[in-house]
């Protein structure tokens, strides 16, 4: 089961109503602030503030080592290469800080690795390579904060390093002319969260007098795909930033971004921040992931429209081909965590695979880890060696877990919700063991699904879209809002999209209300006409022929009045029985079914001939009550071994055979009725 916990967000009505009057807000727009828990006057005059006041990059640690150093280097016409990353706030901080340099006469050059041969951060083969070609000075964006023994290196080849980054540094520093990285402990900073690109912008802010927007005004759209693409949160420096470059990106961007917009199907029309998350960011993605992350950096330093919309298709086609890699070992890896239920109900799921590509790992981790609602880690090998990507849930940090197996590893880095590994082969099964023991050791979280308030239907109109986009940018720390509207009755499902999406159409109180839910057939829509509905939605902008309405988008739908409470704690328990842990008596009582209840679940499915939705809906359908759902999935899981029905497909299917079968032969029952009468279950 993959769908998300909902949770309505708390609201002080009282505090809203507060808050629209004393900043003259829509009462609307006062709500979402309230359930986003911005509610102090400062902080509401600084989310709407249009004239935000940059930070004094000097307050950053080591800022006056690095300017000295660069200005050095460019009065002295030293050779300079910026150390760039493969991804897209890399390659944006590359662009960034190469395109200034340049602007101001220095002699410089750029070096990105290659993400298969060489990995993330400076190497030093590249190092020798650079330092070869006459450099006398690597400015690093985007990484080198874990390079100390790289930069040793270069000083026994005459070559300074000056280190820009914002990942968090180890106890001691790389013993460079200059680390400028935000999260070092002994800088105080009130806000030190920006994306690589960020901390570049603050840097070269500080070479151009310490003037932000003089570099935001030639730059910003840039540094904004780069925020964004990093998914830091928009919050202070970030949102202005966002803010900036979404104005510059749809007034006056630079060649590359707006070949971008053009090969991405957007044209001339308006894009916001999550329309630059979906069309911009992932294409400069791509280059890095499929080919190499220098076309994409040429593609932002393009000086014409013609060479800036010939690369632009190349980028494109490596984000067709990334989408075309990344289907099929999706669908690799699903097919054999199906077969495999150890792995699919495991705490943390780890899968592996022989010559996955290294590039889209992280996008397949991040899609399991949304259909099976888990902590992933992808593992792609070649020979003995292996490389992971993982990604979590809210509430579980992968960083701790795979910390706790650390001495499993080659080398480990990353953070709360994503992170990276290397591991030999012959690890594989401890690792799966011992995080799957961390997981178990420390309280379980439910994905969930925020609901920021309730919605009528009759208020999506165009005054309602007004109130969203003064909420706007969104990304990261300021989500696009979700919305509830409850106890809405399906009337109409048409597909559209040659068969793809659907248009739906539902009641409430006599008005019509007309959504879409996209990647989903009619043949996967598992609710019928007359079904009474809760819908979570998003609230978009939708132009046509000069024309503007509110969109409705659907994020995910339920049965109204569902008790999640129950339905996730049943749920739970399932999954435990199917981990093999131990249950109580009690809880071997209430998981196990009756023979009356197997034989009204068999009944139900040979009647329908076949059963292809999920099993919350299955409960509904045969009129169970919600907490129900562990005893329903273990009935079928009988059936099927008892071979009464049969999984073909992803189908529970009754093959016309009135197959005759003891229940007694089954070792599921068995290993309940072990448990019941006090075992262990390994009976």
């Amino acid at each position: 089961m993959s769908r998300k916990k909902w949770t309505l967000a708390h609201i002080d009505k009282d505090t809203a109503a507060d808050i629209a009057e004393t900043h003259s807000l829509d009462p609307f727009t006062a709500l979402i602030l309230t359930s986003r828990g911005i509610t102090e006057y400062e902080d509401v005059e600084e989310f709407f503030d249009s004239d935000f006041a940059f930070c004094d990059p000097y307050l950053i640690r080591d800022m006056d080592k690095a300017v000295e150093r660069i200005q050095k280097a460019i009065d002295g016409f030293e050779k300079i290469c910026v150390y760039g990353d493969y991804d897209a706030d890399g390659v944006t901080s590359t662009a960034l800080m190469y395109s200034y340099l340049r602007s101001v006469g220095a002699d410089v050059t750029y070096y990105i690795p290659d993400r298969i041969t060489e990995g993330y951060g400076m190497n030093t083969d590249a190092v020798k390579k650079i330092a070869d070609s006459g450099v006398k000075l690597i400015v690093t964006v985007d990484n080198g904060i874990s390079s100390a023994e790289e930069v040793d290196f270069a000083k026994t080849l005459g070559v300074d390093v000056v280190i820009t980054d914002h990942h968090k540094p180890s106890e001691t520093l790389p013993n460079a002319a200059a680390v400028v990285d935000p999260h070092r402990e002994d800088d105080n900073l009130d806000f030190r969260d920006w994306a690589g690109v960020g901390v570049a912008f603050k840097v070269v802010s500080a070479l151009n007098d310490g003037d932000c927007m003089d570099i935001l005004s030639r730059y910003a759209d840039i540094i904004a795909v780069g925020t964004i693409a990093d998914v830091v949160d928009l919050t202070d420096e970030n949102r202005a930033i966002v803010r900036y470059g979404v104005a510059k990106i749809n007034s006056d961007p630079c060649f590359g971004i707006d070949a971008l917009k053009r090969i991405s199907g957007v044209g001339d029309k308006y894009i916001s921040s999550v329309g630059a998350t979906y069309s911009l960011a992932p294409r400069i993605n791509a280059a890095g992931r499929m080919a190499s992350a220098e076309i994409a950096l040429k593609l932002l330093l393009s000086e014409d429209e013609d060479s800036a919309f010939s690369l632009a298709k190349e980028v494109d086609e490596c984000n067709r081909e990334r989408h075309t890699v990344e289907n099929e070992i999706t669908k690799a890896a699903i097919e054999h965590i199906e077969t495999d239920e150890k792995l699919k109900y495991a705490r943390v799921i780890v899968i592996c695979g022989e010559g996955w590509h290294h590039g889209v790992i992280g996008i397949v981790a991040a899609r399991i880890t949304e259909k099976y609602g888990r902590p992933t880690i992808v593992i792609t090998f070649d020979g003995d060696e292996g490389t992971g990507s993982a990604r979590s849930i809210d509430g579980f940090s992968i960083y701790d877990a795979i910390k706790s197996c650390g001495d499993l590893l080659t080398h480990f880095g990353g953070h709360t919700m994503a992170a990276g590994l290397g591991i030999k082969k012959e690890n594989i099964n401890e690792f799966f063991s011992r995080i799957n023991e961390y997981a178990k050791s420390i309280p379980s979280v439910v994905p969930e699904l925020l609901i920021n308030c309730k919605l009528n239907p009759a208020y999506i109109n165009n005054d309602l879209l007004s109130s969203l986009s003064t909420l706007e940018p969104y990304g990261a720390g300021n989500s696009q809002p979700v919305f509830g509207i409850y106890g809405v009755t399906l009337s109409d499902i048409k597909p559209v999209g040659e068969g793809k999406h659907l248009r739906l159409t539902f009641f409430k109180g006599g008005a019509p209300l007309t959504a879409m839910k996209f990647s989903t057939t009619a043949d996967d829509f598992p609710y019928r006409k007359g079904d009474v509905l809760d819908l979570a939605v998003r609230i978009d902008k939708n132009e046509y022929r000069g024309e503007t309405k509110p969109s409705v988008l659907i994020k995910d739908i339920r049965f109204s009045g569902t008790d999640e409470d129950k339905l996730f704690g049943s749920l739970s328990l399932y999954e435990k029985f199917k981990r093999g842990e131990d249950l109580s008596p009690k809880e071997a009582k209430f998981i196990t079914p009756s023979r009356e209840f197997l034989l009204a679940v068999y009944s139900f499915i040979k009647k329908q001939g076949e059963w292809s939705f999920d099993t919350e809906t299955l409960v509904k359908r045969t009129g169970c009550p919600i907490h129900n759902y562990c005893i329903m999935q273990t009935s079928l899981d009988v059936l099927c071994e008892l071979e009464l029905l049969e999984i073909s497909d992803g189908k529970i299917i009754f093959d016309g055979n009135n197959k005759k079968a003891e229940l007694e032969s089954s070792q599921i029952l068995n290993r309940l009725n072990s448990f019941k009468d006090g075992g262990d279950g390994n009976e």
